[in-house]
């Protein structure tokens, strides 16, 4: 950051726009194994909270990589550079009264909770869903899974590299076990419940 480079102040801020919204925004960052099922429940919510006339956007790993994050690889420091953008992103559209919905593997708790440290206190709700690794290769649309235990892939998360889990998510999935529907009545009973979106 240099001397040069200033934050500007609009004339609208992020209560006036929640305001005209009719409702609160606030993250909801999905993490787990890949194929289990965070960009899945993601769009499902999405589709929920949408179809309530709420103002709501997906951000989703692959997608970021496309444009964002095209340049970065899949190093620890290249995924905490990832999730770094990704946050700053994330914190933005906070600020435009838009519900974030964020479904990233995001592998490290140190990275996650630096993400979480840069929403304001009680709107970054962590959304951990918890697949069995051998679920999660059997419906790998991708066939990802097969290629890193060829050792085609480096650096992927369950096989050659590190996942580590959430000690305190604000809630639990059991994405291998449970559907979809069931996922979404969740999320939504959890959001309902903390004042985040109305009944």
């Amino acid at each position: 950051m240099t001397e040069e480079v200033y934050w500007h102040q609009g004339e609208v801020n992020r209560l006036q726009r929640e305001k005209r919204a009719g409702h609160k925004s606030f993250v909801v960052w999905f993490t787990g194994l890949s194929a289990s099922g965070k960009s899945t429940l993601a769009i499902a919510l999405e589709k929920e909270l949408f179809n309530r006339g709420l103002q709501v956007t997906v951000l989703d790993g692959d997608n970021v990589r496309h444009g964002l994050c095209s340049d970065l690889g899949f190093s620890p420091d290249d995924r905490r550079e990832n999730l770094r953008r990704i946050g700053e992103a994330a914190k933005l559209f906070l600020e435009s009264g838009t519900i974030v919905l964020a479904a990233f593997v995001s592998p490290y708790r140190a990275d996650r909770e630096q993400v979480r440290s840069m929403m304001p206190h009680g709107e970054f709700v962590e959304a951990y869903c918890q697949c069995d690794i051998d679920i999660c290769a059997e419906r790998d649309p991708k066939g990802l899974y097969a290629k890193a235990m060829k050792g085609e892939i480096p650096n992927f998360t369950g096989i050659s590299a590190p996942y580590e889990e959430p000690l305190r998510p604000e809630i639990t999935l059991s994405s291998g076990a449970e559907s979809v529907e069931e996922g979404v009545k969740k999320l939504i009973a959890l959001l309902e419940n903390s004042g985040k979106v109305g009944i």
